[in-house]
């Protein structure tokens, strides 16, 4: 009887023990599951939402009247109007002018529209207050995105590059706020849907719709002496003692780099080497460059590797390597050959120069407001990556600054506040005309932040003729306000 009593015990136990097991995997997989729900709201949802396949978006526009988009500064220059008839428009008030970076909203979204679709659909009244507008059947208001442009810098930035396409990006170093960006040739986002079928023909060369500023994959030409010089201060402590004297022509191994222009910059140190933008100097010095260590080094400066852009962007190229042709090296380290770069990139550079090599993660939005004006969520600076040590930079913002003391930046040097930048012209393919015309660079004065920018146009000729004055407009127009 005992051992009878004893195997139902055991089996009982055995089965109890069973259903634990059930039980706790299925509490495990439940609390699983809730805790990825949880994850997948607060982290991916506002991903999943803003996906252009997702219908969810529909049945936010019947709930909510899109929410505005507006300057730093409180200029609205994206918002829905609703005629008498309930029928809603986009409007963009300042047409062409903010057209790449705010976007547009029909046939898809790009830009700030694109970006920030999550919380333009979004309303974030009182409680109260939809309550009042479902009763009333009328739609709930979306919430207000405030962005870090600067109407004036923006103003400045689309003024000044004028005719020529190109683009130009202003920015706060200290910060990472992008306070301007301009792409030409543009459209107006009023018209997109009456327009979509010149913008997009197969026939169009101009490409309005590419943001040249982020999409736009272009040779750096001399301002890619930057990261030229970067490399020569990493592998020459005694970079002080570098000499060369320019004839205006080097020619190795049948391979001929002339200086622009023909020009015979004659005996020159490094300083004054990068002031002049000799090419032979640099053609020459990157033969004993360390091609490994080179490459190392343009990775971490961002090139074949992602930008901190939640815009969208191209990737930029540096496809040197150990046992390339001299060829191949003396071009690179002009900023020739297959190395290529976008605007924005160039810009990110230079921030982190200026801001004694830290790069701080670049920002287009401010913060987010109810209807009413309360804030929902706001943003900061925050820091992205060290790409140069503190040393580093400081020497670096020397030989910028000596570019326009002493260097092709001279028509910067007389002025109210003080730039320190580099040229460049670059060649876009074998036997042209003519360059793209660069420009990058900063400048600071007393009492104001300073601003960094990049300045392309396409096809103008030299850097110091045709994108230094673009810049020089756009750095007069802040100081002056």
């Amino acid at each position: 009887m005992e051992e009878k009593s004893r195997d139902k015990h055991t089996k009982k136990s055995g089965h109890n023990r069973e259903f634990a097991v059930v039980a706790y995997s299925f509490l495990a997989i439940f609390v699983l599951l809730m805790g990825y729900l949880i994850y997948f709201e607060a982290a991916l949802g506002e991903k999943f939402i803003n996906n252009p396949y997702n219908k969810r978006q529909e049945l936010f526009e019947q709930q909510v009247v899109r929410g505005s988009i507006s300057t730093a500064d409180g200029v609205v220059v994206a918002e829905t109007l609703t005629g008498a008839d309930g029928a809603e428009v986009r409007y963009y008030p300042y047409d062409n002018m903010f057209a790449h970076v705010v976007g547009y909203s029909t046939h898809g979204k790009t830009g700030i529209e694109a970006l920030e679709n999550f919380h333009l659909l979004r309303s974030n009244v009182s409680a109260a207050e939809k309550v009042i507008e479902d009763l009333r059947a009328v739609k709930n208001r979306g919430d207000h995105v405030v962005t870090t442009l600067s109407f004036d810098l923006q103003k400045a930035a689309y003024e000044a590059i004028g005719v020529y396409r190109g683009a130009v990006v202003v920015m706060e170093p200290a910060t990472g706020k992008i306070l301007a960006m301009v792409s030409k040739p543009d459209y107006n986002p009023n018209t997109v849907v009456e327009d979509w079928s010149l913008l997009t023909a197969e026939d169009n060369d101009k490409s309005q719709l590419l943001n040249r500023a982020t999409q736009g994959l272009y040779p750096p030409g001399s301002t890619f002496k930057i990261l030229t010089t970067l490399e020569y201060l990493a592998e020459h402590p005694d970079y002080e003692n570098y000499h060369y004297n320019c004839s205006g022509v080097v020619t190795v191994d049948n391979n001929v780099i002339h200086c622009y222009g023909n020009t015979r910059h004659g005996e020159e140190d490094l300083m004054s080497s990068f002031a002049r933008s000799c090419n032979t100097s640099y053609a020459s010095l990157g033969l004993d460059l360390d091609i490994t260590r080179f490459g190392e080094l343009c990775n971490n400066m961002l090139f074949n590797s992602g930008l901190p852009l939640p815009l969208e962007y191209k990737q930029s190229s540096f496809v040197l390597k150990e046992g390339d042709s001299a060829a191949d090296i003396m071009e690179t380290s002009i900023g020739q050959g297959k190395t290529l770069v976008t605007p924005f990139h160039m810009a990110l550079i230079t921030c982190a120069i200026a801001n004694d090599g830290m790069l701080m993660k670049p920002y287009v939005i401010e913060r987010i407001e109810n209807a009413n004006q309360g804030v929902v969520e706001s943003y900061k600076a925050v820091e992205y990556k060290e790409l140069i040590t503190p040393e580093t930079a400081a020497v670096m913002q020397e030989f910028l600054k000596n570019v326009v003391k002493e260097g092709t930046g001279r028509k910067l040097k007389d002025t109210s506040y003080e730039v320190a930048g580099k040229t460049g012209s670059a060649e876009y393919h074998t036997g042209s005309d003519s360059s793209h015309s660069w420009f990058v660079g900063y400048a600071h004065m007393d009492g104001k932040e300073d601003i960094a920018v990049a300045v392309l146009a396409e096809r103008a000729g030299s850097g110091s003729e045709y994108a230094l004055p673009i810049a020089k407009e756009i750095f007069d127009s802040y100081y002056k306000q």
